[in-house]
């Protein structure tokens, strides 16, 4: 039996090991849990959406609060790109509720997506949210981007101690969508309106055919936009 220091324990006892890892391309998993919108089954919930899944540490903390009511400042801008976004911390029910309308007031905006409360971790622990580093036992501040067909398409995790740049996500998410839409990938710092790169494997004759305003600079590095 583990020992309450066992740094190979998870914070709810179970060996680290038989925890799931998660990876680009893996299915995100399923889950039923309650939320501050009332219990949801994940999947169910996101239909045909994509999906900014996010944790954070607590709530009344004061990052969480900025971060929380900036991604409910920005509803218009995920609804344009068919996105869904669910928050998480290790919270219960009761006090997302008593805290949501602090996060409103602070950012004067109203927070109506749904915050996850996860007290016994499991959530957490299921998409490898804690991070006994840190410090504690909480979830660190972790983003999953999830598609359609809830694939997991892009993660990403900041301490603690540093508030996330949603406007990074949303430019993730656009580039995401662009790359599908267009079979491509996109450059450094691309934003929408910039030239996509052309997949190294396609020839540049077959590049011109399926782009418009194909540029080449090495037979790899091709740039183009994708045809209207």
């Amino acid at each position: 039996m583990e020992s309450p220091g066992d740094e190979t324990a998870s914070p709810s006892g179970l060996p680290r090991e038989v925890l799931m890892s998660l990876h680009l391309g893996d299915t995100a998993p399923d889950f039923q849990v309650d939320t501050s919108e009332g219990p949801i089954s994940f999947h169910e919930w996101a239909g045909d959406s994509w999906v900014v899944f996010f944790s954070h540490p607590a709530d009344f903390t004061p990052v969480c609060t900025t971060e929380l009511g900036r991604v409910a400042q920005l509803r218009d801008e995920w609804d344009k790109r068919g996105v869904k976004t669910i928050a998480l911390s290790v919270d219960s029910v009761e006090e997302h509720a008593k805290w949501k309308p602090e996060v409103e007031s602070y950012n004067d905006t109203t927070v109506d997506y749904p915050i996850i409360a996860d007290p016994d971790k499991r959530i957490a622990e299921l998409y490898d949210m804690i991070h006994p580093g840190e410090g504690d036992t909480s979830s660190v501040r972790s983003v999953f981007v999830i598609d359609p067909e809830k694939k997991i398409r892009l993660t990403m995790t900041y301490p603690k101690s540093t508030g996330r740049n949603f406007l990074e996500i949303l430019r993730v998410v656009d580039a995401l969508q662009e790359g599908d839409r267009g079979q491509c990938s996109t450059p450094v710092d691309w934003q929408p309106g910039d030239k996509v790169v052309v997949p190294p494997t396609m020839p540049t004759d077959e590049a011109r055919q399926k782009f418009d305003d194909v540029e080449e600079f090495f037979p790899y590095l091709r740039t183009a936009r994708i045809k209207v």
